[in-house]
């Protein structure tokens, strides 16, 4: 006879409940702490979307405001932030689909990102060691990578970053995106296997090189 399987732990209680919670009931102060905790996050998400930092500042705002707006619909299923973020896409989509009445506009909102952004940055900055080779290798594996993520269809590249960038467990991606969990890790497994496939060639080609 096989042992019970145990059951699943519990989800970890979300930490931002007590603040929604004054929040909704008319505290403004414990939005603000909300605002504080979760701004420059939301931003660079915005900033992942949107290249104009104007833009991406002004769509945090319009962001946070309407996640003001509809606390009272904020029922705790799922983290706080992940409630957010859903809120921070739909305003950051929307605007984009404004802009796209002026095209000279949303190319510029809209350019690829360089290389000094924090997107798929590598981990680590090359030493004073590295010679001037290897930080171009470095550098062109980066771009390699934003290329490939940029080309994904838009529900694989929307997986990929809220698992390697937001660091989102698989529940709060499901939850964020309203798709089934294992649709999730789907998405995320083809995300993972497009990128690899478009930067391979790039790394077998550099693993033959001497630096």
């Amino acid at each position: 006879m096989s042992a019970p399987v145990p059951p699943a732990p519990p989800a970890a209680p979300d930490s931002d409940l007590p603040l929604v919670e004054r929040a909704r009931a008319g505290d403004q102060h414990a939005f603000a702490l909300l605002v504080h905790k979760y701004q420059r996050r939301i931003e660079r998400l915005i900033a992942r979307m949107v290249r104009d930092p104007d833009l991406v500042q002004d769509i945090a705002q319009e962001t946070f405001l309407r996640a003001y707006r509809a606390l009272h619909q904020f029922r705790g299923d799922a983290q706080f932030y992940t409630w957010l973020y859903r809120i921070a896409v739909n305003t950051a989509k929307k605007a984009l689909l404004e802009l796209k009445r002026d095209p000279l506009i949303y190319e510029s909102a809209t350019a690829p990102a360089s290389e000094d952004e924090e997107t798929f940055r590598p981990q680590q900055e090359p030493t004073s060691t590295e010679t001037p080779e290897a930080e171009l290798a470095a550098r062109e594996v980066a771009a390699a990578v934003q290329a490939a993520v940029a080309a994904l269809p838009e529900d694989l590249r929307e997986a990929l970053l809220l698992r390697e960038i937001e660091g989102l467990s698989y529940d709060e991606i499901a939850a964020a995106m309203g798709t089934p969990i294992g649709t999730v890790r789907s998405r995320i497994f083809r995300a993972r296997e497009a990128v690899s496939e478009r930067v391979r060639p790039l790394l077998e080609n550099q693993s033959g090189k001497r630096w």
